[in-house]
């Protein structure tokens, strides 16, 4: 159960409301990628490499062409040219995987594709795929879970431009921590997960002459344009992508696979429209996952808690061609005060498919090594480790030296210690009991980026009282539909069932990527702007229409409220409905565009704005029968205005569970010998089910941050992973006196 303030009257923001969408996705109507058919469509089946390291010497698909249904065999010698994409500003260009498929005969990890069956039936794509062998000059593979930072420039390259191996430095940390009276100095290791969102990647790829459009699963639909018309030579003009529905992505699908120009490229040959759907087994090879990340915390502090010097050097695995680099260092720099800091990073080479963001990037896995690390340090110390935190709150953002646009944590901890009755622990290690089991009770910190991408919108208000809201972004599952139903009905005054929201599409007016939950506070600013313009050109209409009530008045003389436009001097009670007025100008409707820009990635802010919040975590362990379960779990967060907080605490208790998993379960695991992930289907990759979950509450802080946008809404979907697995480990511990600082938590480590 959530506690949220909502808005008074009958205004749509701040209200629980249920999602636009759902009718459509709950009846079978709404369409992903792989729902979509055309006529004479083709299937196609990529064929993965069976090593991780070596070259293709040979591929025989004699008897995979000579097949029923089969119309051709694409490899190396017969795709056809697909260039590299170069990176461009903002999110242009991107891909984490930067080779086009087929480039060359080296193979650098398990399952690259190396060739691409095209069948009249996905049942013959396959059997053809499964056809065709392949001869190999084989070397053993590297996927060793040692992690030691290859030898790297100072500068080195990432997934958005240059960036210098020391990410953040103040003071002098390694002197100050080699005189602190009381020092920690440990080392935390988190696997590599996967992301396995139900629905699978898929691209349907038809041309039209020079024209290509694209059907996809994609949270970022303008990058995607913008790279395919790089590999293939057109205008960006020329290729539309199209994400009506996303079964989610966490990620995975921000940026462009191998999967995405084949099915291009064989369309484009084979003059049809081509499906490709990656399989389960391939969503572990080919389409990114997070990368294992090894993480070095040594804390210095006075004897009473107080920070004096915080060291964090982490290393994470990557692609042997590519640059992705796992973020940790986030927001150490910031998050608690310290004068004396140093945060560096290292990344080692391996035989993988690329890494790629997952739900909280960098963020995530950093805070549980430095949470984990805060939580050890007030065991060393007996302090209680929620007041360890208290103790070194921060009066500004100590990285950049200016202050928070908004920033109530320490609210966070007393709500949430006070909701989850925290006074009542007792601090000896498995001291706690209830029905026969022993309690742990461990707790957290989180924080994760609040700022806006560039965003574009459109808002139609129509001569039936309707009106329509376009955006190019994407609904991921998160709620974007109804979120502009919800803005536009704030501004228009027209109810949401009478409003349409067109999202997902590349012919539309441009939309930020679905990614670090910045959506809705991106376009607050572009729909607001759009409704405020319709609404203009709407009261020009009322004064230069003849026969109109307000024909002999100026613009600037009425006003427009709820749906209905009047006269300034005589209030909302006499005003014409807007349907009325473009009904008597003979009008159909009218139209307003809207933009609103970037804040992210803005070199001088003003402010440091972040989302903040808390973990409170209760386990229960069985020593008898070594059985470990999380009961209970109190969520506090401090993420300005919540729009609509029936979805808004749906994403943070999905994040929670996404957590547990983190915590207790998910880990992928690469077979030495061939560098293949050996758990790659969803019976052997383990993650959180119903039983699995507990009762969580999810509370709100209700304090609008009017620096991001003028609701003061900033993004809630990842803040709710960052910091639950330190609460869990730190609970763990406190029932068990089981210190574990490589996730997951496996019954071995308890017994």
């Amino acid at each position: 159960m959530a506690t949220t303030v909502e808005a008074p009257g009958t205004s749509p923001i701040g209200r629980s409301t249920p999602r636009v969408d759902g009718p459509l996705k709950v009846s079978g109507a709404a369409k992903y990628a792989s729902d979509f058919h055309f006529p004479g469509m083709l299937y196609a089946v990529p064929v993965g490499a069976t090593i991780a390291n070596g070259r293709v010497v040979k591929i025989d698909a004699a008897a995979a062409e000579k097949m029923p249904g089969v119309r051709k065999i694409f490899h190396r010698e017969n795709i056809g040219k697909i260039s590299r994409s170069v990176l461009g500003p903002g999110f242009e260009g991107i891909c984490d995987e930067r080779r086009p498929p087929f480039e060359d005969d080296v193979v650098r990890y398990y399952g690259q594709y190396i060739a691409l069956a095209v069948a009249d039936t996905f049942e013959s794509a396959k059997a053809a795929a499964d056809a065709v062998r392949v001869s190999y000059d084989k070397e053993k593979p590297n996927v060793s879970t040692d992690l030691k930072a290859d030898d790297e420039p100072q500068v080195v390259v990432t997934t958005f431009g240059p960036a210098n191996r020391v990410r953040s430095e103040r003071g002098d940390a390694a002197g100050a921590f080699a005189s602190a009276p009381v020092k920690l100095d440990q080392t935390y290791v988190t696997p590599a997960e996967t992301h396995n969102p139900i629905e699978l990647h898929a691209t349907t790829a038809i041309w039209d002459g020079s024209t290509l459009t694209l059907y996809e699963s994609s949270q970022g639909v303008f990058n995607l344009q913008g790279v395919l018309a790089q590999m293939f030579g057109l205008p960006k003009e020329n290729v539309r992508v199209i994400t009506k529905f996303l079964g989610s992505g966490f990620g995975g699908k921000l940026w462009p696979w191998t999967h995405c120009p084949l099915a291009a490229a064989a369309a484009r040959q084979l003059g049809k429209p081509v499906k490709l759907v990656v399989s389960r087994k391939m969503m572990f090879q080919t389409v990114g996952h997070r990368p294992r990340t090894q993480q070095r915390v040594r804390l210095g502090a006075a004897a009473d808690g107080k920070l004096i010097s915080l060291q964090q050097d982490y290393v994470n695995d990557k692609a042997i061609l590519d640059h992705y680099h796992e973020d940790c260092g986030e927001a150490t720099a910031f998050q608690y005060s310290v004068p004396n800091l140093r945060v560096a990073f290292g990344r080692a080479k391996r035989n993988i498919g690329s890494p790629t963001a997952m739900r909280g990037p960098g963020a995530v896995p950093g805070l549980y090594a430095t949470e984990s690390a805060l939580n050890e340090l007030a065991d060393q110390l007996k302090i209680d480790p929620v007041q360890i935190r208290v103790l070194n709150e921060p009066k500004i953002d100590e990285s950049l030296g200016i202050p928070f646009s908004s920033r109530h944590l320490l609210e966070c901890f007393s709500v949430g210690a006070e909701k989850f009755g925290w006074s009542k622990r007792t601090a000896e290690v498995g001291s706690m009991k209830r029905d026969g089991l022993t309690l742990g009770w461990g707790m957290a910190g989180c924080t994760w980026v609040a700022a806006r991408f560039p965003a574009a919108a459109s808002v139609q208000l129509r001569d039936d009282g309707t009106a329509r809201v376009a955006c190019g972004t994407q609904d991921i599952g998160t709620g974007t539909y109804t979120v502009l139903a919800q803005l536009t009905a704030q501004r228009a005054g027209v109810p949401l069932d009478k409003i349409e929201v067109v999202l997902g599409d590349t012919s539309l007016p441009a939309g930020p990527i679905s990614g670090g939950s910045m959506v809705t506070g991106s376009v607050i600013p572009a729909v607001f702007a759009a409704a405020d313009n319709a609404i203009a050109s709407l009261l020009n209409i009322a004064v230069t229409t003849p026969g109109s009530a307000f024909e002999k008045r100026k613009p600037d003389e009425l006003a427009f409220e709820g749906g209905r436009v009047f006269a300034k001097v005589d209030g909302v009670a006499k005003g014409v409905p807007f349907a009325d007025l473009l009904g008597r100008a003979n009008l159909r409707l009218v139209t307003g565009g809207g933009e609103g820009a970037a804040t992210f990635g803005n070199p001088k802010p003003k402010f440091s704005t972040q989302s903040f919040g808390c973990h409170f975590v209760e386990v229960t362990w069985q020593a008898e029968i070594a059985r470990l379960r999380v009961s209970r779990v109190v969520t506090v967060i401090d993420a300005g205005r919540i729009l609509n907080p029936l979805a808004g605490r749906n994403q943070v208790e999905g994040a929670v569970v996404m957590g547990i998993g983190m915590a207790l379960f998910e880990h992928t695991t690469y077979d030495p010998q061939n560098g293949a992930p050996i758990n790659s289907n969803l019976a052997d990759y383990v993650m959180a089910v119903n039983a699995d979950v507990p009762p969580i509450e999810v509370h709100f802080l209700d304090y609008p941050d009017k620096e991001i946008n003028e609701l003061g809404a900033r993004g809630i979907g990842e803040i709710g992973l960052a910091g639950i697995a330190a609460a869990i480990t730190a609970a763990v511990h406190h029932a068990t006196g089981v210190r574990v600082r490589e996730l997951p938590v496996k019954i071995e480590d308890l017994i």
